[in-house]
């Protein structure tokens, strides 16, 4: 590959056809317009994925505290540089502009072209999901991110975490769309709803049956497509007719329930749009969302247990 990184005003951060394994030169840290990862003190280590370890660290120029996310290499990235996963990442993020999504401010690198930083806001850390001290929710980790409408070649079914994982996935579509995103958003509404995962599977057919639980058994009048569907005549479907939304969320309001019910349509070609979905009645309805400065404030996870050591 040989397309380079540019963010929303074009400057070109990174060259991929110059990620190969070589050493740089200590003169020639910071190769082109990427600065040197020894420009920031990390602090602490805060957390690890399935692409990277993240650090807290000290922007040592500006005094900034930044999260610095090392990219996951593997062997194969000796010969062939940067992962596409790690690519796409990198690329979704210097276009992205939103106060809902992590900004990713620049990337710095080590010795090696194949160590390689990127350098984002600091946020509290919930899983995937940060927190600032503004009480403003961001999304991050954008590890399997894909651009909506690129040209591509038939994607793998096992994406997703799977208790956010849409049936059209489980049961082995090849073909995807935003709705696996707005499937998974629906689980996280019904997380919020009832202080509790609403889909916990341990598996793919547990995955299945526990959806089927919830909202019945699939059906081609009810998906187009559904029979033809790879898994499908590989797995012996639980008869359950019910849509059983109403009794888990017996306390929401109607429309609270038709949002759920339109986040969770099984065929994603009729599944609801975030655009459509946040027109939904349900966000007109008491009790409305607070100022993000009124949002109560949380100590840090690491003052927490010193405040617990000095306490015992």
């Amino acid at each position: 590959m040989s397309e380079e990184l540019q963010n929303v005003d074009g400057t070109i951060y990174l060259s991929v056809a110059d990620l190969q394994l070589h050493k740089i030169p200590e003169s020639q840290i910071g190769y082109g317009r990427c600065r040197a990862v020894n420009e920031f003190e990390k602090l602490n280590r805060v957390g690890e994925g399935t692409y990277g370890i993240v650090y807290r660290a000290r922007d040592s120029k500006s005094g900034q505290i930044v999260a610095l996310k090392k990219v996951r290499m593997d062997e194969k990235s000796e010969e062939d540089g940067i992962s596409l996963s790690a690519m796409r990442e990198i690329r979704l993020l210097l276009r992205l502009r939103h106060k809902n999504i992590v900004r990713l401010h620049e990337i710095a690198v080590g010795h090696h072209l194949t160590s390689i930083f990127l350098v984002m806001e600091y946020c509290t850390q919930v899983s995937n999901l940060l927190l600032n001290d503004d009480g403003c929710l961001k999304v991050a980790d954008f590890g399997l991110a894909r651009t909506f409408g690129d040209p591509c070649n038939d994607m793998t079914p096992r994406v997703v975490t799977l208790w956010y994982r849409s049936p059209e996935l489980l049961f082995g579509a090849r073909e995807q769309s935003t709705g696996v995103d707005m499937w998974a958003a629906g689980c996280i509404f019904g997380e919020l709803l009832i202080h509790r995962p609403l889909l916990p599977g341990k598996t793919e057919i547990d995955q299945i049956n526990r959806i089927i639980g919830l909202l019945g058994t699939p059906t081609e009048t009810i998906w187009k497509g559904f029979d033809d569907l790879p898994a499908v005549k590989n797995i012996q479907l639980v008869h359950q007719p019910y849509n059983k939304l109403k009794s888990v969320f017996d306390r929401s309001s109607l429309s609270c329930l038709q949002l759920l019910n339109a986040l969770f349509t099984y065929d994603p070609h009729l599944r609801i749009s975030a655009e459509t979905a946040l027109k939904s009645r349900y966000f007109d309805e008491p009790p409305l969302p607070c100022e993000p400065s009124l949002m109560p404030s949380f100590p840090q996870h690491r003052n927490r247990k010193r405040k617990k050591k000095d306490a015992s």
